[in-house]
């Protein structure tokens, strides 16, 4: 039977970070695992009491000019790759890897090989306060997800996506286009 061992703190300095750029605030409480595998861009908020789990060979990258909320999870088995202007609402979660139903019904699913596949979220994309989002999983550019959303397949760029599982309820380059048009009528 395997044997569970720590993983540490989570404490980290930035320069055991894979990379870091400018104007970086982490805030108290935050912890690192991996850091050599974590890669901050320029102007990244990452908020208190957030966990981010850089996996030992797979690399969790987030880009500049993005904000990652207070109680945050984002494990990085599989990647993860959070690009530019990305807002991440308090207590979202993302994990990017799950265990292989064993054969054996009654065999711990603990112990079974976790597979991994990268989570994207793509540029200018929020995401509200509670949603999960699984791997194998890209949000498209410019969508919003809603709050406990819990996100199992790829969004498509300018959505609205809510609701367990989401779903895309609105195309927000539409919306605005009916917007303009409900304008000039009245």
């Amino acid at each position: 039977m395997k044997k569970w061992k720590s993983e540490g703190d989570g404490t980290f300095s930035y320069d055991e970070l894979g990379s870091c750029g400018e104007h970086v605030i982490i805030e108290d409480g935050v912890r690192i695992f991996h850091p050599e595998n974590v890669h901050l861009g320029d102007n990244v908020y990452i908020g208190h009491d957030t966990i981010i789990k850089g996996y030992y060979k797979d690399t969790l990258r987030i880009a500049s000019n993005s904000w990652i909320g207070q109680q945050c999870f984002i494990h990085g088995a599989g990647g993860v790759e959070i690009n530019e202007f990305a807002g991440i609402g308090p207590a979202v979660r993302m994990l990017a890897s799950f265990h292989i139903d064993p054969d054996d019904v009654d065999e711990a699913i603990v112990f079974s090989p976790l597979v991994s596949s990268p989570i994207i979220i793509e540029k200018n994309c929020n995401i509200g306060i509670g949603a999960t989002i699984l791997g194998g999983v890209t949000i498209g550019a410019n969508s919003k997800i809603g709050a406990n959303a819990l996100v199992n397949k790829t969004i498509p760029p300018y959505s609205i996506a809510v609701g367990v599982p989401a779903k895309v309820i609105k195309n927000r380059q539409m919306s605005k286009k009916e917007k303009n048009t409900d304008d000039s009528i009245s």
